[in-house]
């Protein structure tokens, strides 16, 4: 039986795999906004099609045709060799793409081409201290005044605020309306007079959070996505994009024969770790969810461009299942170091991996929360995606 992809495919990952030879070295180790090597290499793969591969030329993308094979192609080379995939984060996975669905012309032009470059860093104005699952009780507000919103109020758990350029945040213009009905969505400079950040740090000892306070922020009126009080509309499709970032099954790919190698080196009363009945049967069942979430990852993608296709619940459960298959992934690879997995910090000489699999384990327990919580997740499956009953609401005053 041949499951080759046919001799065009072929041609095509054989394409890949010489720009893997001829570039790879050029893969930085760490992305992240404001990594000069992340950039450059960002903008190397963009012009070859590695990258932003299917947004259009005259927005700063490579413009080709969506191909599911060829980008699983893509994918699976650049796993099987390490090599980073590019830049992501708030800007390029998920404003990004409501952009090219609701964005005006204008704002297209302005913004896409320098943010999938990694020249223009995001961040998301969502959560509040009262509006977390329940982010329609949003209570930051915008009043026009003039040719501009005046903003004030407070977001929280803002991730990349301190290093971000602009951002793209829910406010309150429509007090008087149903609380879906009142919300917009503007854009603006993290530079602009009256906006207060403060770090927050997460349990991976880093400030990868921010509260962010607004006071009396003048944001020009031409400055939204979409019109006066469609917010909701507008938030909506970012949360799809970005519960579909959160843990993206090629990543987890890439995490999965980073744990197998750990194994075939890391030794347990002198048998490798690969060879163990235990970790190997750990090993197996991970590389079956992996396996299950990349198929799942590839309906979606046959559904973007075969419009009639229902994926509606295959995209719900990616952000459920791939956080937590991440976070187990980690888990093991902790588990395989044995006492070296408890270290963490970049000063202990014994660490695997800069200390990435301590690091990243922590970082995705906060993801199960961040996001949207599991139970949320679980919420959103069985009611939207299975059609049960919704949960009894206690009466008030009852």
């Amino acid at each position: 039986m041949d499951l080759s992809f046919g001799p065009e495919y072929e041609s095509f990952r054989a394409e890949v795999q010489q720009f893997i030879a001829d570039h790879g070295n050029k893969s930085p180790r760490q992305g992240g906004a404001r990594n000069k090597d992340a950039i450059t290499w960002q903008k190397l793969l963009i012009e070859n099609g590695y990258a932003a591969r299917t947004i259009p030329r005259e927005y700063g993308g490579y413009g080709a045709e969506p191909d599911i094979i060829k980008s699983r192609i893509i994918a699976e080379e650049f796993s099987k060799n390490q090599i980073n995939t590019g830049l992501g984060g708030q800007g390029i996975s998920m404003l990004t793409p409501v952009l090219l669905e609701m964005g005006s012309e204008e704002q297209k032009q302005q913004f896409i081409k320098p943010t999938i470059e990694g020249d223009m860093v995001w961040c998301q104005g969502y959560s509040e201290p009262g509006a977390g699952s329940d982010l329609a009780s949003l209570s930051t507000k915008a009043e026009l005044d003039g040719d501009e919103w005046v903003v004030n109020g407070q977001k929280i758990w803002t991730s990349t605020a301190q290093l971000a350029d602009w951002i793209f945040c829910l406010v309150r213009t429509e007090p008087d309306a149903p609380k879906h009905q009142g919300i917009s969505f503007l854009l603006f400079r993290m530079d602009t007079p009256g906006i207060e950040i403060r770090p927050l740090v997460d349990m991976t000892g880093e400030a990868n959070f921010n509260e962010v306070f607004f006071t009396d922020v003048r944001v020009p009126k031409h400055q939204i996505v979409g019109q006066r009080g469609q917010g909701w509309q507008v938030a909506n499709a970012i949360l799809g994009h970005e519960r579909g970032s959160l843990a993206p099954p090629d990543a987890a790919q890439t995490r999965l024969n980073g744990v197998a190698k750990l194994m075939n080196s890391e030794t347990m009363s002198g048998e490798k770790l690969i060879d163990n009945s235990v970790f190997k049967d750990r090993l197996m069942k991970l590389q079956g969810r992996v396996l299950a979430m990349r198929c799942n990852d590839m309906r979606l993608l046959s559904a973007r461009i075969n419009k009639g296709q229902d994926a509606k619940l295959a995209g719900m459960i990616v952000k459920l299942q791939g956080t937590e298959l991440r976070h187990e992934l980690e888990a093991l690879a902790i588990d395989v170091m044995g006492e070296i997995g408890l270290s963490y910090g970049s000063d202990n000489p014994y660490l695997r991996g800069n200390g990435s699999w301590q690091h990243t384990y922590m970082y995705y327990l906060g993801l199960i929360i961040g996001g949207g919580t599991s139970q949320i997740q679980k919420n959103i499956i069985s009611e939207r995606g299975l059609g049960m009953p919704k949960e009894p609401k206690i009466e008030q005053g009852g």
